[in-house]
């Protein structure tokens, strides 16, 4: 299932690992390609409704608007067939490199898109194609990420470097935040016609800064052993399959704790923004962008402590959390409060779901031996992340006629954080497994038959 790697792959690895210099390409490019991916989810709720919507009705104008915010999760699982397999092949580096410039034109194209009023519904038609290029850089985007700073870090601070990737997508989150606050402020005529389009138009810098970050790493010493050593696999997905089907279950399991993020980023400012709760676009934001700087601070400490304690753990306390959580928030923004809305919503997101954004990227790839990581990571997360995508459609469903039945989309969320759980109680613990062990037990476990035959 072997075969050499070219010879340019082939080198073995320098003497000197660079856990740092691929921590901070990955936190940059993670915040700039994420940037572009939550700029979406913003607009989707406050402006696409009556941009590519309008002739609808205002209810069935934004479960229509969230449903292209779920397309993208849907594509992912095909991005991460394509991009997984080709980067357990030509190295985790090209993945990088490719899917960042992917993601900023894709973005850079929907600022330029025709409203609705201009070419009826083609603008929709071609709304939704960007939207679905989004979702397949983003399904390679994070795994090869991952996969590089965990080859490189240090094998007791595998937690801690692998955590740049998700600090990276809370500072993306939070510039593109950051980025919609005077642009929602904006008088509506303005808005609608061309202020939208701006935080749209400046993601072509993502392919400029991506390329320039990301072609200067070097290929992580273990992808450059392994395939020096036995080669690349020809066909990741078979191995991944025979080998670690199991984890890719639980990964995909585990990856349904990020419906919490697309329901507090996309539901719940929709909900907060509507006419059942009347609080302004602006301060919503604001909510939104203290909860992310809070999390980038929270994500490395919850990492560094899986590294101490152990990934399970830390990953139950997010994943439990955050389901008793969201019910604190959605009740809070019924009531009208902005403070205890930015209360919880920092406590929510910014600590609580940080716990299990923090450590998973650590978590699941250590389940997964090198030659199948990026596949491993890949299709399972994105399978999951696809189901999380569509929550915020189901969640607006399950809001009733009028949008305001936020318990029932509390409990809705809580229940997709029940999978999380279980796959992290079934899961083992490899916080202090050596990097070259990690995956082999399963390889083992899946050769055992084979042996027994023979």
């Amino acid at each position: 299932m072997s075969v050499p790697a070219a010879p340019h792959d082939a080198a073995p690895p320098g003497p000197t690992a660079q856990p740092r210099k691929a921590a901070t390409a990955a936190w940059i490019g993670s915040a700039l390609e994420y940037y572009d991916f939550f700029i979406y989810g913003s607009a989707a709720a406050l402006i696409f409704p009556k941009v590519f919507f309008d002739e609808s009705d205002p209810a069935t104008a934004t479960l229509l608007s969230l449903a292209t915010f779920g397309v993208a999760y849907a594509a992912r699982p095909i991005g991460a067939l394509f991009l997984g397999h080709f980067g357990d092949r030509v190295g985790r580096k090209k993945i990088m490199v490719f899917t960042l410039i992917l993601m900023g034109v894709s973005t850079f194209l929907i600022g330029c898109l025709p409203t609705r009023a201009q070419v009826g519904t083609l603008a929709p038609v071609l709304l939704v194609l960007c939207r679905v290029l989004q979702g397949i850089s983003a399904a390679g985007e994070q795994a090869s990420a991952n996969s590089m700073t965990l080859e490189h870090a240090p094998p007791h601070r595998r937690g801690f470097f692998t955590s740049f990737t998700l600090s990276g997508t809370q500072g993306g989150q939070l510039l593109a935040t950051l980025v919609f606050i005077p642009v929602a402020a904006l008088p509506e005529e303005q808005l609608l016609s061309w202020g939208w389009r701006v935080p749209f138009w400046l993601s072509i810098a993502v392919a400029v800064a991506g390329y320039v970050i990301r072609r200067k790493l070097d290929e992580t010493p273990a992808f450059a052993q392994q395939a020096s050593s036995e080669g690349v696999v020809k066909l990741p997905l078979a191995v991944l399959l025979r080998e670690h089907w199991a984890d890719v279950l639980r990964v995909i399991a585990g990856a349904l704790v990020a419906s919490v993020s697309t329901i507090f980023t996309v539901w719940a400012l929709a909900y907060a923004t509507s006419d059942s709760v009347g609080m302004s676009r602006s301060s919503m934001l604001w909510v939104g962008a203290l909860a992310n700087l809070v999390a980038l601070a929270a994500i490395p400490l919850w990492a560094t402590l899986s590294d101490r304690v152990g990934r399970r753990p830390v990953f139950l306390i997010g994943a439990a959390g955050s389901a008793a959580a969201m019910f604190l928030y959605l009740w809070a923004i019924s009531t009208g409060s902005y403070p205890l809305t930015l209360v919880l919503g920092i406590v929510t997101f910014g600590v609580v779901y940080s716990a299990a954004n923090g450590v998973w990227p650590s978590f699941y790839g250590e389940m997964f031996s090198t030659r199948v990581r990026l596949s491993g990571m890949a299709i399972g997360t994105q399978i999951g992340f696809a189901v999380a995508g569509f929550a915020v459609t189901f969640a607006a469903q399950i809001a009733g006629p009028n949008g305001d039945d936020w318990s029932s989309v509390a409990l809705f969320t809580a229940a997709l954080c029940v999978p999380p759980v279980i796959a992290a109680l079934s899961a083992r613990e490899t916080a202090k497994v050596p990097t070259e062990a990690l995956g082999e037990r399963a390889r083992r476990e899946a050769a055992q038959p084979e042996t027994v035959t023979a």
